[in-house]
């Protein structure tokens, strides 16, 4: 092989090179240092100790520790609750939103409201909204009453609710979105044919667009699969884990412990766990979406 040839085969790698090293940076790096910090004692307020090796200590630790039971058992909960709320609603909304209706562009921009707002933004609005004692919500739901209104962030199925029900709101226009996309790849012949066919709305929906749009339903399911996985943001503003540890969920065990207890090794083992049921739930995902029938 000639010199000219050599330099053509490295050409491409070439220009890939520097995307490759900010992945490696960004990504795996971060991701095989948690690693290695799960594997050693490391204490923020015991500095004198320095760091100790100590292998899958921590990790046998945490299969006892009854606090992460609790937060991955609300973590789960948290998690199959806002992805096939916000997949079945953000359904709908792709749905309407694809019929040609009259502003049809306005409605769309006014329904990404939600998922525009940061997260610190909108759970702070929430938590002003779910207070006890001026709150738009209980006004709404007892009105001039004040004996009757409720903490329902201070109550532990109330504020589970009201941490679902926040995400749920903020996060189900980014599904509409994806699954609208979706949407507008099914070529419209399909529907014109099953008409001719005598086909109804309800048949031309299980037959045509569900099985058209399974691969970006279960992209969708990834993304916010994942993005609750992760959810910490709304819990930090909200409830902070309480009341009774009803709302923790392991993102946030994980900083408590490594922010607040100074257990950073802890923390890691924490963050590492969270990071394989990631990487499990894409696998599966990704199956999904390439499986061929």
């Amino acid at each position: 092989m000639g010199e000219g040839a050599v330099k053509r085969a490295a050409f491409p790698y070439l220009l890939l090179s520097p995307a490759f090293l900010f992945v490696v940076t960004l990504a795996f790096f971060p991701i095989a240092y948690s690693f290695w910090l799960s594997l050693h004692r490391i204490v923020f307020v015991l500095p004198h100790l320095g760091e100790s090796f100590i292998g899958l200590e921590n990790f046998a630790r945490l299969l006892q520790d009854t606090r992460a039971w609790q937060a991955l058992k609300f973590t789960l909960l948290f998690v199959g609750t806002t992805t096939l709320s916000e997949l079945f609603l953000g359904l709908l909304l792709a749905l309407a939103l694809h019929q040609p209706i009259f502003g049809r562009g306005l409605i769309r921009a006014i329904i990404l409201i939600p998922w525009a707002i940061p997260t610190v933004v909108s759970s702070q609005m929430w938590r002003f909204l779910f207070n006890d004692q001026y709150g738009f919500l209980n006004l709404l739901f007892f009105g001039n009453h004040p004996e009757l209104y409720r903490a329902f962030l201070a109550e532990p199925i109330s504020a589970m609710v009201a941490v679902m029900a926040v995400d749920i709101w903020k996060t189900t226009p980014f599904c509409a979105l994806i699954l609208l996309a979706g949407l507008q790849t099914i070529p419209q012949e399909l529907y014109e044919a099953a008409k001719v066919d005598g086909a109804g709305r309800w048949r031309q929906f299980v037959h045509i667009t569900l099985p058209m749009l399974r691969p970006t339903i279960v992209l969708a399911l990834l993304f916010r699969t994942l993005d609750a996985f992760r959810v910490f943001d709304s819990i930090y503003v909200m409830t902070q884990g309480g009341p009774a540890d009803a709302t923790l969920v392991l993102q946030f065990y994980g900083y408590k412990k490594m922010f607040a207890e100074g257990l950073l090794g802890y923390g890691a083992a924490i963050s590492v766990v969270i990071f394989l049921f990631s990487l499990v739930v894409s696998i599966f995902y990704l199956r999904l979406i390439f499986l061929k029938k």
